[in-house]
């Protein structure tokens, strides 16, 4: 007759094995867009949510980094037919490729960022960037010593007029007879990772006037940030913390928790609480955000900071309503 030690024993190993078992047999990826997954910005946000995903759980993830539009299909069926999932795909412009792959693989859990694919096996996971965008807008018109602030945008899609108008909004209801002037990079991919466009943009914004700006361009917005240093002036990241790029010239970043969207989707497939449909994160559920940290700490003040907190409990409420370009593609300012 076997011991109770030995029956424990057999039982933690069994259970190890089983859990060592699952690990393999649970496969995620990550499709990364252009830009690359080091881009300070959206893609690595995602890229420090599957970090984070591996450093909890030691289990690896596949990953794959878009540099032309066709690659997109590609991955996704590739990924799809080798067993991975879930698979992220990060972007907008994944979606007509996930609303095709997905379709071809029911089975298959999907994951994407920034679009909405209606089909019975996707997440699909949207921000309310406008939210966090007023209250960063609010934060520049405070600063500001010329009562005029900038925006550069990458590409010219709604998406990123969402940023722009959400921070017109937040700017212009703190100074009525400010300014802000604002210009997208381009009209193709290329725009998220021109860092040359980016800076010669600034320069433009700063001779203008603009002391402050705002960039929600991708890789393109290092430029921006590059013509800040040079100029003097400040600067406001996006997406992932950017304070750190230049301690003293940033004035904060509007974080998009991407890292938790991704993070979270990798956590729930391995748990077996993977669920689909739409999910879209705001200052409500802490999707959204500005950042404080030892870097910027200086630059804004208990005042500000009143201030912007003020209007963030207002939004959450109701009272202050920010306008979404996405819902009519239009900007009340």
């Amino acid at each position: 007759m076997k011991s109770i030690k030995t029956i424990a024993a057999t039982a933690v190993l069994a259970a190890a094995m089983s859990t060592t078992a699952m690990a393999a047999d649970f496969k995620p990826a990550v499709i990364f867009d252009m830009g690359g997954k080091f881009d300070k910005s959206f893609n690595e946000a995602a890229y420090n949510g599957a970090e984070a995903f591996k450093a909890e759980t030691g289990i690896e993830y596949r990953e794959f980094e878009v540099t032309n539009a066709s690659q997109r299909e590609q991955a996704l069926r590739n990924f799809a037919r080798r067993g991975l999932s879930p698979i992220v795909a990060m972007g907008f412009a994944q979606a007509p490729a996930m609303q095709k792959v997905a379709k071809e693989f029911p089975d298959t859990q999907f994951v994407i960022i920034d679009s909405v694919v209606d089909l019975p096996n996707v997440r699909s996971v949207e921000f309310k960037e406008h939210e966090g965008s007023y209250l960063v807008g609010m934060m520049a018109m405070l600063a500001s010593k010329t009562g005029k602030v900038g925006f550069v945008g990458g590409m010219d899609i709604p998406l990123i007029s969402k940023f722009s108008c959400g921070y017109k909004q937040g700017a212009m209801a703190t100074n009525k007879d400010g300014e802000v002037i604002a210009n997208m990079t381009g009209t193709t991919p290329s725009a998220w990772n021109d860092p040359v466009k980016g800076g010669e943009l600034a320069k433009s914004q700063f001779a203008r006037g603009a002391d402050i700006i705002f960039a929600a361009a991708g890789g393109t917005g290092l430029g921006v940030l590059q013509a800040a240093v040079d100029e003097g002036k400040m600067f406001i990241g996006v997406d992932s913390n950017q304070n750190h790029l230049a301690p003293g010239k940033v004035l904060t970043s509007m974080v998009k928790r991407v890292d938790v969207a991704v993070a979270n989707a990798l956590m729930d497939a391995k748990e077996g609480k993977f669920t689909t449909g739409y999910q879209t994160l705001g200052l409500a559920e802490n999707g959204v955000g500005y950042a404080m940290d030892e870097n910027n700490a200086s630059l804004v003040s208990e005042e500000m900071k009143a201030a912007v907190e003020a209007a963030r409990t207002d939004i959450i409420s109701g009272k202050i309503k920010v306008h979404n370009y996405a819902s009519d593609m239009s900007c009340p300012l």
